[in-house]
């Protein structure tokens, strides 16, 4: 529940058309910050937690407060110190509460920020350890006139890694009368040692439907009139922030003169009429790009920024995807109901793929809308890309025409790229002219000093290594990348036998490769290995063989019906690589539904 907000007893509210002097006004986030715990909106769990604990006398010696900005941490400090010293006619047999209903002696000047008890530190600005070495000393002497002394730290991430640890010992064990009360907007950058003993709340964001009741209660104690559009526009700008929000509608009133209407709020917001937003996005999906571009120009002479234009398309589009994954989606405080229905009918027309390509290419726009030096052509060439791209089929929809047709099937599913110009495969490498090595029909043995390696044991029979292909992976094994890319991309096998490796060294490999592998081996098996580099033909090397067997499968995939049908559907496209879904998922290899890699239902 909302409780109506109360302003400050020092400030007169007045309506703002009616307003004293400059000097003497306050503004709305100051005038009705909250005195007590019942003003504070959207944070029931942080008080029902702190009335309890209370109520028992399980009070922490330290608390704190994160959130983001405007939510309330300071206002929230302030109460706890209220609430930690509430003393009524001088007694001190009360104890702490959160029930403010009568005035205690310590209230007043604990929410001026003027009690002597309670000590106020921007910790933005006092950041040294010399700051918190006062602390440290003035933590030994009691209060003055309240139950408790207490500390209240602002921005505490701020604090030096000095001033943390100096810290550290006096927040581990206070003396009884002292309690430290911390908040950031930056909790990650807060040591753990101090979050440990801390008490800690997340002040969370306010929901819409609870800034709105706030604002529409603010509007009526100034006197004020603002319709429900206004207001709408008001929450979600200020993104769950009270002050935020608060200073945006003293904005908006004094805009207005004390009326607050839609449009004004977004004139004044540089904003755009949500329904024109849809109206705009509506015409992207139905691929109308001149269209589009000329409402994106009305809306920018009507004072809208591009790239907020594209942000808030970004946002209808997460909008609408999550009206279509989720029923409650569409109770939206912020939203209207013209609003609601337009974004369902669109949640219903398009498919997943167009929600998840549209949000990714609006992502990527409003960076390059930022980075651009027209920002208003960079949008234009967004809506292009988006109109341009909207009526494209999905892979699914190909899979399922093609095969509608009549096409062939095949397991070996192509990835393909839509860029125009052809590319390699992923694996391809280009081999360097083999070059002939004297056969040294020596035992490698090393060439330079190298740090003592810790022996590997030996290997037993289940690990013995039958062929080249099994020493590489024992290579991967051990981590020796090097070694084993080495192996895979300049050696051609001529014969193997366990203990012995005669190879062939193609251009551009490391000189004391064969020595080194033959000392890698001596040292992972505990058994003796000759490497002679010969003067033979070999095998290819290990990439040869894969780039050959990719070219096989790209040749096969290439004069495929149901690829060469795919690749139709995309001018320019190509094959970058081929992938067998049997060495993706060999334990799905017995399943009898990938015959043909698609389900049943396609």
């Amino acid at each position: 529940m909302v409780k109506k907000p109360k302003a400050n007893k020092k400030s007169k509210p007045e309506a703002a058309v009616k307003s004293d002097d400059a000097a003497g006004y306050t503004v709305l986030a100051r005038k009705y910050r909250p005195q007590t715990f019942d003003d504070l909106i959207g944070q029931d769990a942080m008080v029902q937690t702190l009335a309890n604990a209370f109520e028992t006398g399980r009070i922490a010696q330290a608390y704190m407060l994160t959130g983001v900005r405007g939510i309330g941490k300071t206002t929230t400090a302030r109460l706890i110190a209220r609430a930690l010293n509430y003393q009524i006619d001088g007694s001190r047999d009360s104890g702490p509460t959160v029930d403010f209903s009568v005035p205690g002696i310590h209230c007043a000047e604990i929410m001026a920020s003027r009690h002597v008890d309670v000590l106020e530190m921007d910790a933005a600005s006092n950041t040294g350890i010399d700051d918190i070495r006062e602390i440290i000393e003035s933590v030994r002497y009691r209060p003055v006139s309240a139950r408790y002394k207490v500390y209240i730290i602002d921005e505490v991430h701020m604090l030096s890694r000095q001033a943390f640890n100096g810290l550290l010992k006096t927040l581990e064990e206070p003396p009884e009368h002292v309690k430290f009360v911390f908040a950031t907007t930056e909790i990650r950058k807060v040591p753990i040692t101090i979050l440990s003993r801390c008490q800690r709340f997340d002040l969370r964001r306010v929901d819409a439907d609870l800034l709105i009741e706030n604002f529409r209660q603010i509007v009526a104690a100034e006197g004020a009139e603002a319709d429900d559009a206004a207001l709408a526009e008001i929450a979600r700008a200020s993104e769950g922030s009270v002050r935020d929000g608060q200073s945006l509608l003293d904005q908006a009133i004094a805009y207005g003169h004390g009326k607050v209407v839609g449009d004004d709020v977004r004139k004044m917001l540089g904003l755009v009429d949500r329904t024109r937003i849809i109206d705009l996005f509506k015409l992207v999906m139905k691929g109308e790009a001149g269209p589009a571009l000329i409402e994106l120009k009305s809306q920018y002479e009507a004072g809208a920024d591009p790239a907020v234009i594209i942000s808030d398309l970004a946002s209808l589009v997460h909008w609408i995807t999550r009206l279509k994954l989720i029923k409650d989606a569409s109770l939206d405080a912020t939203m209207s109901q013209a609003e609601i229905a337009e974004g369902t009918k669109l949640a219903e027309n398009l498919g997943m793929a167009v929600l998840s390509r549209s949000w990714q290419m609006l992502l990527k726009g409003i960076t390059e809308v930022n980075n651009a030096p027209n920002a208003l052509a960079a949008a234009d060439m967004i809506l292009v890309r988006l109109a341009y791209a909207a009526d494209l089929p999905t892979p699914e929809d190909i899979i399922k025409k093609l095969k509608s047709d009549g096409a062939g099937t095949n397991p070996q599913a192509p990835t393909q790229s839509a860029a125009p110009a052809p590319q390699a495969p992923v694996n391809q490498v280009r081999s360097e002219p083999s070059q002939t090595i004297p056969d040294t029909g020596a035992v490698a043995v090393p060439l330079r000093d190298e740090p003592p390696v810790e022996p590997a044991p030996a290997l037993n029979q289940s690990q013995a290594l039958n062929s080249f292909q099994d020493v590489v992976d024992l290579a991967g094994v051990k981590r020796d990348i090097r070694l084993k890319s080495a192996l895979e991309r300049f050696v051609r096998l001529v014969k193997f036998t366990p203990g012995a490796i005669d190879i062939q060294l193609v251009g551009g490999a490391p000189q004391d490769l064969a020595n080194e592998l033959g000392r890698k081996l001596n040292q992972w098996t505990k058994q003796r290995w000759i490497i002679a580099v010969s003067k033979e033909a070999g095998q290819q090397t290990l990439y040869e063989q894969t780039n050959a067997r990719e070219q096989a499968l790209l040749k096969q995939a290439s004069e495929d019906t149901l690829v060469r049908a795919a690749l139709e559907q995309f001018p320019g496209a190509k094959i970058v690589t081929v992938r067998d879904v049997f060495e993706i998922e060999p334990e799905m290899a017995t399943d009898p539904d990938l015959e043909t890699g698609l389900d049943d239902n396609d």
